[in-house]
């Protein structure tokens, strides 16, 4: 790997920080921050703490701090709020150009307060959707033109979600399902996305998997977001990112057993400490081991996760972030089923292959890691001004995979087939340098973003040298499930070189405040793209131009607000030579979608509510007629999406969400297909989940309930072979209590048998328990 360039960018960026770190001077305007504490030293997160005669307001952090900035010189009274808890009042005299620092404590212990939470229904915070990655800036949601979903730590822990496909079911219109090199997808809008993003940085899981006990929470962007985050993150359907548990300045230790059917054994354990008594080095780290069976007749799944991290506060305005997460898996693929078109099949339910039978044996399994490290540095060089410097690599690699294939002649016969793909090794490098600021043009308020980012790739393949048949059987006769000794007997291996790339990017993003309620979000990405030459095939290089334009305006203040927007994402195409031997560079394929709707942020903000109506335009994809390459594919993708979550009343939660999706072909190289559904889109989706908890006697006892529907989707393009429309329904009871947590759950309470927009089939009803402990 080359990297000169790499370390050439990366120092130059290092060095501007450390001169802004040395050169940035104090500002007129007076500060005050703080942090807000229970008697027992906890950090209190949702605290309102306002400057009452300003009439300015905020919210405490996850870390109990809050910050005021471009306040005038004098005194000040400074309130807090918190429940149904007395306020607290201070006065704090500032001086220009000065931060003044004013801490609170509440009196009540985290114990007392965990039951006054829990009585007010504010335990929970699932309706919170306050984020630093969606827009890269601070932006509230209701200033936000793009609609994302939220799905919180508290809202997993409820539904005993211990997988991210479980978990992403809670986005309105999302279906995931298994890879079948073991990696997971998840489709909405009508496109298939990866979870490509973790912090907001490159990440990978199209081999590995992931484990979600590092996750405080999963940010769903809807919608093509190239501007932000360039075509090598982002789908055209949007981004999935995963936002990890970050340190805080007091100890905690959580430990949690989950049991269940199909020998599932899981343990899991949260630990977080300040390192020294100023309580400026934190850290935290989540473990995780996994091991379960398959419903199948074969397959296993086993997972370990080490995941530390450490937060450095070297001064009041400089903080470093470091995270590391060390993933390891074994376990068995599903088999990836195809139907041959003389077979007469139009779903998987018309085979004669027994629901729950494997034809291939789980020493067919696949052996990868996947190791991912992330810093930031953070530095605060103003009260309006910071700059944030990100470093992350990512590294997925392979030892073997073995994947089954399975192509079905009729209801009773089919080939076997297998390959074998490793070693393989995916290495991911990302620098970024982002600055962001507020100021003003005489009345008008602007929230600024600007920013670089340098990725680099390279990777190595050892793969099969074909995907290799084995027999033909007839399933309703007796047969032997296929072991990898046959496997390894016949297939050739071979070394396959990877082409590295490089991309440069630069993107700034600028929200105008026209008033306190209208703004326009207006955004740009330029980006470079560059793939080098590999043996006979040569290199290419690209550039990509992505803007975006939002609209937004409140007509209730900091309770509803319209939006619009206009969104691009692209990929890359490379060079193609025709059958005349004429070479036809490509252009980016783009995608352009155009969306309006309304969010809503209800009941002292304990409801969220968004709506929304959205097309996306694909009118450069490539397709082939006469044998030549031609640029003029098209693609349309329309629909509706709906989403209601919080906790409206004392002890409920809430989540609802239904999309509505029209994704068609309408032009293509065969012309048979044109105006057909796309595959991989089912076109209406619902998911529900509520939980309710006794407020008084048995306080923390608690019953949950879900509901997951999919439509039929196509698996073919020609429309003739689908899955089937499904409705799984799943429970819970539990038993919460400051100190320790007991749940039972389960899962499709019908026992359904249905199959994912991948093809494979899903477990029947099962049931899991889980038992945590908090220290």
């Amino acid at each position: 790997m080359k990297r000169p360039l790499f370390f050439k960018l990366f120092s130059m960026i290092l060095a501007a920080v450390t001169l802004l770190t040395f050169t940035a001077q104090a500002q007129n305007a007076a500060s005050i921050s703080g942090t807000v504490k229970t008697a027992d030293g906890k950090p209190l997160e949702g605290v309102t703490v306002s400057v009452t005669e300003l009439k300015l307001s905020t919210s405490t952090t996850d870390r109990g701090e809050f910050r005021f900035k471009r306040l005038p010189a004098g005194t000040h009274k400074i309130t807090t709020k918190y429940l149904s808890l007395q306020s607290d009042a201070k006065e704090v005299t500032v001086a220009a150009g000065q931060n003044t620092q004013v801490d609170f404590v509440m009196v009540e212990t985290l114990q007392q307060l965990e039951e006054v939470s829990i009585s007010s229904g504010r335990t929970k915070t699932i309706a919170s959707k306050r984020s630093d990655y969606i827009a890269r800036m601070p932006l509230k949601n209701l200033e936000n033109p793009q609609v994302y979903t939220v799905i919180s730590k508290e809202l997993l822990k409820e539904q005993l979600s211990i997988d991210i496909v479980s978990a992403v079911q809670n986005t309105p219109g999302a279906v995931a399902y298994t890879f079948p090199a073991g990696g997971v997808g998840i489709a909405f809008r009508g496109f298939v996305s990866g979870v490509n993003a973790r912090n907001g940085m490159e990440t990978s899981a199209s081999r590995s998997s992931l484990d979600i006990s590092n996750v405080e929470r999963i940010e769903v962007l809807k919608g093509p977001s190239g501007t932000l985050f360039g075509a090598a993150v982002s789908s055209f359907g949007g981004v999935v990112n995963l936002v990890t548990k970050k340190p805080f300045d007091t100890t905690s230790v959580e430990v949690s057993y989950t049991a269940g059917s199909y020998n599932l054994n899981r343990l899991t354990a949260d630990v977080n400490t300040p390192l020294n008594k100023d309580k400026t080095v934190l850290f935290r780290v989540n473990l995780a081991a996994n091991k379960e069976a398959s419903f199948l007749s074969y397959g296993f799944n086993n997972t370990y996760t080490i995941a530390p991290s450490l937060i450095y506060k070297s001064s009041d305005k400089l903080t470093f972030h470091f995270d590391a997460e060390l993933f390891n898996a074994k376990g068995t693929r599903r088999t990836y089923n195809t139907y041959a078109a003389a077979s007469g099949l139009r779903t998987p339910a018309e085979l004669q292959l027994d629901y729950t039978t494997s034809m291939f044996h789980d020493d067919n399994n696949g052996k990868t890691s996947a190791s991912k490290f992330f810093a930031q540095a953070e530095y605060v060089i103003s009260d309006n001004w910071k700059s944030t410097t990100l470093f992350s690599f990512v590294g997925e690699d392979v030892d073997y995979s073995y994947q089954s294939y399975a192509n079905w002649l009729s209801p009773t016969r089919a080939i076997r087939q297998v390959g074998m793909w490793g070693p393989i090794s995916n290495n991911f490098t990302n620098l970024q340098q982002n600055f962001n600021g507020k100021f003003s043009t005489g009345i008008i308020k602007h929230n600024f973003l600007g920013g670089l980012n340098y990725r680099y790739y390279d990777g190595s393949r050892r793969a099969g040298g074909n995907v290799v048949t084995l027999d033909t059987i007839n399933v309703t006769s007796t047969f032997a499930p296929i072991r990898r000794k046959a496997v390894d007997a016949i297939m050739p291996l071979y070394t396959t070189a990877i082409a590295d790339q490089q991309t440069m990017s630069a993107y700034a993003s600028d929200v105008i405040s026209f008033t306190d309620r209208l703004s326009v979000m207006l955004s740009l990405r330029l980006e470079r793209f560059e793939r080098k030459k590999v043996g006979n095939t040569e290199g290419y290089k690209q550039t990509a131009l992505s803007p975006k334009l939002g609209l937004v305006y409140q007509v209730v203040k900091d309770k509803v607000s319209l939006f619009g927007n206009y969104m691009n994402g692209f990929q890359n195409l490379a060079p193609v030579t025709q059958p005349d031997g004429n070479v036809l560079v490509l252009d980016p394929v783009y995608a352009k979608q155009y969306e309006g709707g309304v969010k809503a942020e209800l009941i002292d903000k304990k409801l969220s509510m968004t709506a929304s109506y959205y097309n996306i335009d694909i009118d450069n994809a490539t397709r082939t007629e006469a044998n030549f390459t031609v640029q003029d594919g098209k693609q349309r993708s329309k629909g509706v999406d709906i989403e209601l979550i919080g906790n409206p009343v004392a002890g409920l939660t809430l989540v609802a969400g239904y999309a509505y999706n029209d994704n068609r072909i309408i032009k293509s190289s065969n012309p048979a297909i044109e105006g057909n559904k796309a595959t991989t889109s089912p076109e209406n989706v619902a998911n529900f989940w509520a939980t309710y908890t006794l407020q008084n006697r048995l306080k923390g006892l608690g019953l949950g309930f879900g509901v997951n529907y999919a439509d039929k989707n196509f698996f073919t393009a020609d429309n003739t072979f689908y899955m089937p429309s499904y409705t799984v329904y799943s429970g819970t009871v539990f038993y919460d209590q400051s100190k320790w947590r007991l749940g039972v759950k389960l899962n499709n309470i019908s026992g359904k048998k249905y199959w994912d927009i991948g093809g494979n089939s899903q477990a029947p009803r099962n049931v899991m328990a889980s038992l945590s402990f908090r220290f």
